[in-house]
């Protein structure tokens, strides 16, 4: 009982991630989800652009005069 009891204490957190990655996927909740993390992706992107566009004009010319 002991041994169960330190398994439970150590992966604790990756017992109770998998039953909520269970249950979003059982409901289809998880394309919700991503798209709510594809709308802060886009959003951290375009502000990074925005500040930094001589680096990424600089690293974009870079990529494509290697290709």
């Amino acid at each position: 009982m002991e041994e169960f009891k330190n398994f439970l204490t150590k992966y604790w957190g990756g017992i109770v991630g998998g039953i909520i990655a269970l249950i979003l996927a059982c409901t289809g909740l998880y394309r919700i989800i991503v798209g709510i993390v594809l709308v802060f992706i886009g959003i951290w992107a375009g502000n990074y652009f925005q500040h930094n566009k001589s680096k990424v004009k600089e690293k974009l010319k870079e990529f494509v005069d290697k290709m």
